[in-house]
């Protein structure tokens, strides 16, 4: 499997970047590679230009900013399992960084990249979905913050135009408990399902691999927001989803993961 032909730069700064990017509307930015290079292969994807992101380092921080936690986008999921800032205010990102991959793929691969591919099957967009973070990106006319509600649009699409890029991640403080469950066949591999859960005022679940994109569970969250036990919002945690069959799992059985999944999240918090 090799990958259609492409040409390669390397950015030198974020503005940089942005002007490389507006010179072919075939390009693509590539940060640790682990989301776009397989896609490539594969020819899902067929960038005629790659940008290459890796070494701006002006990305690549975890701040302390009152209310939330800035994380710029192209910070290792490494970084993000060590850093203690997180530990402290956003923990549930932590144990989910070290959750992605192996450590070779934590080394290399970034939140950043993460999110801007949008794939419903990766962990950290639907912890950062359930945690309501905002998303930074950054253009040609400026920046715009956007709501990871309102991010993630469908399979591999979010809401970053062309000439945009991900610069920066923020994750309100707060959390009061959370919890992360997810099942797969082997370690290292993709889940099944996953859920994220946590409680920052209310509770918000979010869903790995239960669509096109990472969704939140309204139908669990709004049962837990009139009242409903545990056992009955568990059950009502995929009402309006229709989770793809696959060679891994039929549609049914990941209906059946998601809620005992749930349940097991809520309780944990509770616990």
């Amino acid at each position: 499997m090799y990958p259609a032909k492409f040409e390669y730069v390397r950015a030198l700064d974020v503005a940089d970047a942005l002007a490389k990017i507006s010179s072919d509307e075939d390009a693509k930015f590539l940060a640790g590679g682990h989301s776009l290079v397989p896609l490539m292969k594969f020819r899902l994807a067929t960038p005629s230009l790659l940008v290459d992101i890796s070494q701006l380092q002006e990305l690549a921080y975890v701040k302390d900013e009152g209310d939330y936690v800035a994380i710029g986008a192209l910070t290792r999921h490494h970084d993000v399992e060590r850093s203690g800032i997180l530990q402290s205010h956003v923990p549930i990102l932590p144990h989910v960084a070290g959750m992605v991959g192996d450590p070779q793929v934590r080394h290399r691969g970034t939140i950043g990249g993460s999110v801007a591919h949008g794939d419903g099957a990766s962990d950290l967009p639907a912890a950062l979905l359930a945690l309501d973070a905002t998303m930074v990106a950054t253009g040609s006319v400026g920046q715009r913050e956007i709501p990871a509600k309102n991010f993630f649009k469908g399979f591999l699409e979010t809401d970053l135009s062309p000439d945009e890029i991900l610069t920066e991640i923020r994750v309100p403080k707060g959390t009061k408990a959370w919890s992360y469950k997810k099942f797969n066949r082997r370690a290292q591999d993709w889940a099944i399902v996953g859920v994220a859960a946590v409680k920052n005022g209310s509770t918000k679940v979010a869903f790995v691999n239960m669509g096109s994109s990472p969704l939140r569970s309204t139908g669990c969250e709004g049962a837990l927001n009139k009242g409903a036990s545990i056992t009955e919002a568990a059950e009502l945690a995929t009402e309006g989803i229709d989770p793809p069959s696959d060679l891994n799992a039929t549609s049914e059985f990941r209906i059946h993961l998601a809620k005992v999944l749930t349940r097991r999240a809520l309780e944990e918090m509770e616990g």
